[in-house]
């Protein structure tokens, strides 16, 4: 992937699984909620304290898309949030 290929999504949800213990869902969407990105994480010990930025950047091919309306304001709404309060980098 090339910088130019790389879409910039924004972290609009964290939820936990309910399937398993331990396992946090982190849902990034794109500034209008139109494309997401899924990133499951599995937290090993409670100690794990891996960092998770503002915004990711991702392949457009790993962007799913976003075909509730509602969700999709939702999402949109949230990422206009994030970027307009966090550096991409930041730790959230």
């Amino acid at each position: 992937m090339t910088d130019d290929d790389a879409v910039q999504v924004w972290l609009v949800e964290r939820t936990y699984s309910d399937d398993e213990q331990n396992l946090i869902i982190l849902t990034y969407a794109t500034l209008d909620g139109t494309r997401d990105y899924r990133r499951e994480r599995a937290l090993t010990t409670s100690s794990d304290a891996r960092e998770t930025t503002a915004a990711v950047d991702v392949e457009p091919g790993n962007l799913g898309t976003v075909e509730d309306p509602d969700r999709r304001e939702q999402y949109a709404a949230e990422a206009r949030r994030m970027a307009e309060e966090h550096d991409p980098g930041d730790t959230i």
